[in-house]
């Protein structure tokens, strides 16, 4: 009821997106969210999965569920894709890398992109600060520019 009422009941003005983060997961929440958005014309989803194989075992299903759902699977992104050291720029894949990709070549969705760790990212949305305005030249910067590129493109092409 929760999430109804959060969608219909918040004056929302003219929105160009609402993004809905949600944690990975099949659960009723998923489901009242998908639910209580259906008649506002969804663009679709964009699952997010780090490169380990339990989380990509998570998207994998979440992406079973968008589809049985009737949800557009725009893509899936692969977070926390290497760590790009602040000092020399070097990049070590932490949690291995190209698990996301991989999910996204089985499924036959599009691969949105891999975003690597950043200090600053993580500084900045802690702080409640504009990332894209104070650090545009972070190794994370060129990631979500490129990822929202796709989105935006995505959804010119769906209007």
């Amino acid at each position: 009821a929760l999430i109804k009422q959060f969608v219909t009941d918040v004056a929302w003005g003219d929105l160009d997106f609402l993004i809905v983060d949600t944690p990975p997961g099949t659960s009723d929440e998923h489901i009242s969210t998908v639910e209580a958005l259906r008649p506002y014309q969804l663009l679709g989803a964009v699952l997010v999965t780090t490169p380990q194989a339990v989380s990509v075992g998570d998207v994998r299903r979440e992406l079973t569920f968008c589809r049985k759902a009737g949800l557009h699977i725009l893509g899936i992104v692969e977070n926390m894709s290497g760590f790009v050291c602040p000092h020399c720029s070097e990049c070590t894949n932490i949690f291995s890398k190209g698990g996301g990709e991989e999910l996204a070549k089985h499924a036959g969705v599009p691969f949105l992109g891999c975003v690597p760790l950043d200090p600053q990212l993580s500084q900045s949305l802690e702080e409640g600060r504009d990332f894209i305005q104070e650090f545009p030249k972070s190794s994370a910067f060129p990631a979500l520019t490129h990822i929202a590129q796709q989105i935006l493109d995505t959804s010119q092409r769906s209007s």
